[in-house]
């Protein structure tokens, strides 16, 4: 078992790091920004309760974050998005992408199951 400051600083790393992630995802499209602040808020419980707090309390990020934890809930507008992006990542994997066979099959069948998934969430 590890001492408690360390896995402190360990839920802190893994919030910072998602919140980069998201903060780039802000700016790149295809990378998504909602579940790596989702991964952010929930690390931020375990070892950073302010940050977590501040998170839940953004004005932009913090009404869908508050969603998902009272219900899983995935607003309609970010699936159509998210499956768009799918959809179009599928198209550049399956033609303009020289990768293994497998690869193109295993990649576009993960996100179909995604995208299966997320369209089954509740939305309000």
């Amino acid at each position: 078992m590890l001492p408690r400051p360390v896995v402190l600083l360990l839920w802190r790393l893994l919030a910072l790091a998602c919140l980069l992630l998201a903060a780039v995802g802000v700016v790149l499209p295809g990378l998504p920004t909602v579940p790596f602040l989702l991964v952010a808020a929930w690390a931020g419980g375990h070892g950073w309760p302010a940050l977590e707090r501040w998170l839940l309390a953004h004005p932009r990020y913090g009404p869908g974050i508050r969603r998902w934890r009272e219900g899983g809930v995935i607003p309609r507008n970010a699936k159509w998005a998210a499956t768009g992006m799918m959809g179009a990542s599928t198209l550049v994997i399956v033609f303009l992408t020289p990768m293994p066979l497998w690869s193109k099959v295993l990649v576009p069948g993960t996100m179909a199951l995604v995208a299966l998934w997320m369209w089954g969430r509740p939305e309000r």
